[in-house]
């Protein structure tokens, strides 16, 4: 395997403060941050205890990827790669709402419905519905953005009525939510898969709404296999798919869910080469490209991320 990035520690000229989030070390600068995609993995909002090769830089460009697709859509704070790892743009005011938005019936959202609940943030899902089967139309069920822990469900009457978000700007993030997914589901059928659901988050720059953070990643969206989708609901079957959801449901059937008291099961080297098998998977069939990774097994890629950013800065 080729090393990992589990975290950074870097100090760079105008640095003015650092934060690191689940996934992402952010670097923050005067107008702009910088946003080091590490190995790390998380699953039911608890990162794991050991990175995953390759999983950084596959995130990174991915993302950039949709973000130049996009900005016919919407803006967003994307300016540059200086490394196939790290993405520079412009500092926004983040907006304390994930906007989640769903075409099928899975994950959180079957597993709520699989308990017995009809209504999710607000949203009335019809009876006799099965694990992923399409929804009558997209739904966006919102979270609060935690710093720390599990993001919440909320629905949108709750975020306006406790002014989370002002009603023009959550209209526009539901306007470009909507937009977005019709954009990723189009290409993601163009590459035989199915979108099936996915997280955007939004801020202001300017005034003005920018798409921010990853988008339709694995770690922000699920995607199905499009061949063979239909038979297999009919047959009853599970979907194959290309996600995080296989990471979770590693966990769950070895009793970890996040909750307190659980432990995370131990994660030997095949487990994490797996991890790091399906991610490089889904690059290439996203993408419709080989994925090469950008440093060798001899090479530090903590040296090679420094070098690339302070050759950008200067």
């Amino acid at each position: 395997m080729t090393p990992s990035v589990k975290e950074t520690h870097f100090q760079f000229p105008g640095q003015t403060g650092f934060y690191r989030g689940k996934v992402r070390d952010v670097y923050f600068f005067e107008d702009k941050l910088l946003m080091v995609a590490t190995d790390r993995i998380s699953a039911f909002d608890v990162i794991l205890p050991r990175a995953i090769p390759g999983k950084g830089q596959i995130l990174n460009q991915i993302a950039a990827r949709f973000l130049q697709m996009t900005s016919d859509i919407v803006p967003n704070w994307l300016e540059a790669c200086p490394d196939p790892a790290v993405s520079v743009g412009k500092k926004c005011e983040a907006l304390a709402v994930e906007m989640v938005v769903r075409g099928y019936l899975a994950g959180h959202a079957w597993r709520e419905y699989r308990d017995g609940k009809r209504s999710l943030c607000g949203v009335s899902l019809p009876e006799g519905l099965r694990e992923n089967d399409r929804l009558p139309a997209p739904i966006i069920t919102p979270t609060t953005k935690a710093h720390e822990g599990h993001d919440l469900d909320i629905s949108r009457e709750e975020i306006l009525a406790q002014g989370i978000v002002k009603p023009h700007i959550y209209k526009q993030m539901e306007d470009f939510t909507y937009a977005l997914f019709e954009a990723g589901s189009e290409y993601a059928q163009s590459k035989n898969l199915i979108l099936v659901d996915t997280k955007y988050e939004f801020g202001l720059h300017g005034g003005k709404v920018c798409l921010i953070d990853e988008v339709h990643t694995p770690d922000s969206s699920r995607y199905f296999y499009k061949e063979g989708y239909h038979e297999r609901q009919e047959k009853g079957e599970t979907q194959k798919q290309l996600s995080k959801e296989f990471v979770r449901q590693w966990l769950i059937e070895n009793g970890f869910q996040g909750k307190d008291g659980q432990k995370v099961p131990e994660m030997t080297d095949e487990i994490v080469l797996h991890i790091s098998q399906r991610y490089q998977e889904l690059y290439e069939k996203v993408t419709g490209e080989a994925f090469l990774p950008a440093s060798s097994e001899s090479q530090n890629p903590l040296i090679r991320i420094e070098q690339n950013i302070l050759s950008y800065f200067s």
